[in-house]
């Protein structure tokens, strides 16, 4: 490091005299081989370096300089400040004319350069942000990427902040007063403000709503902030008005996604109540019909008669519960936001209470199951598990004839509880499409209202699970919940 470091506002000046000096020392050397003329050439080309080199103040002085060390050196009588003659006169004041006139050219041509190159720079940052904002998915990315541009393109310090519920700058401690008040009135009057705007040009900072159309986002505070400098705040503008741009182009997106959310919902309501209309009228036909026959002519029917008209308002009934309880659990799961009350569930217990209820109504105890002990805890709601499990035995129960396994295994940091069956299967094309609302397959003759694999597959998927169908060698179906095990709770030995 240089011991004596030359102050900065001495540079340009120490520049000019070493330019002067090289160029007399110069026209001294051929002072006996080139005239008085190729000698001033010497200090013009001093001249024009100066002029590229350093600001007009110091290019001037160089011009002045450059004629009076032709006069002082050069021009007879030398080493005297006399001229005597006349054409030496006139040679001299070209000289200063010719010399200014470079200086003001070469300053010119200098300062356009520069405009030129900030131009570019801001032309590249503008298109920079504007293909960034296009990966932006939420309000926070945007404020990100303009706080950087913002930094990036003025000295500062620049603020960014985004407008609150009620059209006002959030909450930031970090704002000074002065900046707070700032940009509150201009996301107000909707106009930027600030010093060459006509609007509080006693501002020290300029203040730039970020507005699409009538809407306003958010307000940037930029410094430093001049009345000249025209060009820095239409770039300010510019980004404000591309960070703008992107958000409400993120608040167009989210209004649409709400709009569409709610026509599926209501599209999804609409279908389910056509659905259950129609699907309601043969179980409660098939109910009142058995109750009339019941009330009426109870007397006439033997005890085998009057017991079957029982099962079947019993069965009737039961089918009814079923497809409420599908139908709503998947209203439910179909509302946006819906949350689920999970908790640490044991399957041991909830397969258990399943199997209990389901083997009510399997007679020729069918179901085969496999449980092993010491299985891990899973983040559930229990309710809705059950009412997977019990959905997908019934369907294994109701389209097959032989035994259904129901097993459960713990592999990869993950439980797989599997239903499998030996009945016809499902055809390859229709795998994925069993798992929708009022689709049953090639199932013929059997009733049902296909919403059972639809709520499973629901059910699946809010638990963050996959439930799959496989087919089985030999025939039948095999359908998988891949429940996935998070860490253990720590139990009160443990803790």
């Amino acid at each position: 490091m240089d011991p004596h470091p030359v102050p900065a506002p001495l540079r340009p000046w120490l520049t000019v005299a070493g330019l002067l000096a090289l160029a007399t020392l110069l026209g001294w050397v051929l002072d006996a081989q080139v005239s008085l003329t190729s000698q001033a050439m010497i200090y013009v080309l001093a001249v024009v370096i100066a002029a590229y080199r350093l600001a007009w103040q110091a290019s001037l002085a160089c011009a002045v300089g450059a004629v009076i060390a032709l006069n002082f050196f050069f021009v007879p009588p030398r080493w005297t400040f006399d001229v005597e003659s006349r054409e030496h006169f006139i040679a001299l004041a070209v000289m200063l004319v010719v010399a200014l006139v470079i200086s003001r050219l070469a300053s010119g041509l200098r300062r356009e350069t520069e405009i030129a190159r900030v131009n570019e720079q801001r032309a590249r940052q503008l298109q920079t942000l504007a293909g960034e904002l296009v990966t932006a998915t939420q309000p926070t990315d945007v404020w990100q990427l303009g706080q950087v541009a913002l930094g990036a393109a003025f000295a500062g310090p620049c603020q960014l902040v985004l407008a609150g519920g009620m059209g006002e700058p959030a909450p930031d401690g970090d704002l000074e007063p002065q900046v707070r008040d700032g940009l509150r009135s201009c996301m107000k009057e909707r106009a930027v403000l600030g010093p060459g705007t006509g609007r509080w040009p006693g501002l020290e900072a300029w203040y730039l709503p970020l507005r699409d159309q009538d809407e306003v986002f958010g307000a940037a505070c930029v410094r430093p902030a001049l009345a000249s400098d025209e060009a820095g705040r239409e770039h300010a503008q510019a980004l404000c008005a591309l960070l703008a741009q992107a958000l409400g182009r993120l608040r167009l997106g989210h209004a649409m996604q709400v709009a569409q959310s709610e026509a599926d919902r209501q599209q999804l309501q609409s279908t389910f109540l056509a659905a259950i209309s129609h699907d309601l009228r043969t179980p409660l036909a098939a109910i009142v019909a058995a109750a009339s026959s019941l009330q009426t002519q109870r007397e006439r029917l033997d005890a085998a008669a009057q017991a079957r008209l029982l099962q079947s308002i019993v069965n009737e009934a039961n089918y009814l519960s079923s497809m409420s309880d599908n139908t709503l659990q998947l209203l439910r799961l179909a509302q946006p936001g819906q949350a689920l009350q999970l908790g640490w569930e044991s399957l041991e217990e909830i397969v258990g209470a399943v199997l209990g209820r389901v083997r009510q109504h399997d007679p020729a105890r069918r179901i085969r199951s496999r449980v092993p002990e010491g299985l891990p805890l899973v983040r559930a709601d229990a309710v809705l598990l059950s009412q997977l499990l019990t959905n997908l035995l019934d369907n294994a129960l109701k389209y097959s004839e032989g035994e259904v396994e129901l097993s459960v295994v713990s592999r990869d940091g993950r439980v797989d509880v599997c239903v499998k069956d030996r009945g016809p299967g499902v055809p390859e094309a229709e795998r994925e499409a069993v798992f929708l609302p009022y689709v049953r397959g090639d199932r013929a003759g059997r009733r049902g209202t296909g919403l059972g694999l639809a709520v499973c597959r629901a059910i699946a998927q809010a638990h963050g699970a996959q439930l799959l169908l496989r087919p089985r060698a030999g025939g039948g179906s095999s359908f998988c919940l891949q429940l996935p095990v998070e860490p253990q709770p720590a139990t009160p030995e443990a803790a």
